[in-house]
């Protein structure tokens, strides 16, 4: 069931991927010889006009084969080096375009559809000996007013009690049917802010439409920003490197789907980002290096020796599957030795 499972969420974010390179590449008239999901040797294929579209054997990856791409012969005006430098950077650059979309539109349906665990303004524990407790606010107890204003939201409860060490404030709370004010007094906390000592009770909400839009693509920048600060940090040796392969991967797919799906949506969104942004990385073989090939010669004026080119990328290809292969190792070692 995992391997399923992880085949089919590598697969669409995969297929999200290529599918952008596809629509961009049709967009500017090039020539799509062949649409691949998965790496190696062909398992099925269906010709639909002038494009192929085939299966292979690993799973892991994709292409879209271009005409005039890698020193391919192409009809005239409907090659990739036939159109315009920013056209073919536009090319290049929509496959993690597209999976920065997908990875907004999962978090979005996982916010409007599903909900996210939010704090409400019911109590679900008083710590014992807290200025709650001496106050008499019990679990099950909610709070729908401090000093006579109304509150909605548990921010609107720590926006007050922050600001209010040592001070009495009238807490009006519903317990069952009945509805009272006691008295509470936080203390200075930790932090030098004053805290009443409780627990809130989280419930799934889901929010509205354009909320969703909003936090997906909130949430994505976040998710980025993580990734990119992770790397600098890697790069200068401050954090170690703790990268995962198709098994390591496929490990903590099997604990999302576990937990329910909206954890699986979610782990799913943020491969997807790292997917965009490990593309745009200038390394041979991968989109960033394509997009800085072409980015010199839009300087220059003219291409870079297309020969020198493919070497460059083949052998960084080549570098790639030999990473992946170290690392797929590595997990399986963990895997086997129990996690260590």
């Amino acid at each position: 069931m995992t391997v399923a499972v992880s085949i089919a969420v590598l697969g669409v974010l995969i297929f999200c991927h290529e599918a952008g390179h596809f629509w961009a590449a049709k967009k500017f008239g090039i020539l799509v010889r062949e649409f691949a999901l998965g790496m190696g040797p062909r398992l099925a294929g269906l010709k639909r006009g002038e494009t192929e579209y085939t299966l292979r054997v690993f799973p892991f990856g994709g292409f879209v084969r271009m005409a005039g791409a890698d020193g391919e012969d192409a009809p005239p005006g409907r090659g990739f080096t036939d159109q315009p430098v920013w056209q073919r950077m536009i090319v290049i650059a929509a496959g993690s375009i597209m999976n920065f979309i997908l990875a907004i539109l999962l978090l979005v349906f996982i916010f409007a559809a599903i909900g996210v665990h939010l704090p409400t303004t019911e109590l679900a524990e008083v710590m014992p000996g807290s200025p709650a407790q001496a106050a008499g606010l019990v679990a099950g107890d909610r709070i729908v007013a401090i000093n006579r204003a109304p509150v909605r939201e548990w921010s609107e409860v720590v926006g007050v009690v922050r600001v209010s060490p040592h001070l009495p404030l009238a807490v009006e709370v519903e317990r069952g049917a009945a509805r009272f004010t006691l008295e509470v007094v936080p203390r200075l906390g930790e932090e030098g802010v004053g805290v009443m000592g409780v627990r809130t009770l989280m419930r799934a909400q889901r929010l509205g439409l354009p909320v969703a839009l909003a936090q997906g693509v909130e949430t994505t920048v976040e998710i980025a920003v993580y990734w990119v600060r992770s790397l600098v940090l890697m790069v200068f040796r401050r954090i170690q490197p703790d990268l995962a392969g198709p098994v390591g991967i496929g490990q903590l797919i099997g604990e999302a789907t576990r937990i329910g799906l909206g954890s699986l949506l979610y782990l799913a969104a943020v491969l997807s980002a790292n997917l965009a942004l490990i593309n745009l990385l200038p390394i041979p073989a991968l989109d960033g290096s394509r997009l800085l090939f072409l980015g010199i010669e839009g300087i220059r004026g003219r291409p870079i020796d297309p020969e020198k080119e493919n070497f460059i990328h083949g052998l960084g290809f080549a570098l790639l599957v030999a990473a992946l292969a170290l690392i797929t190792f590595r997990d399986l070692a963990r895997l086997v030795g129990g996690g260590g």
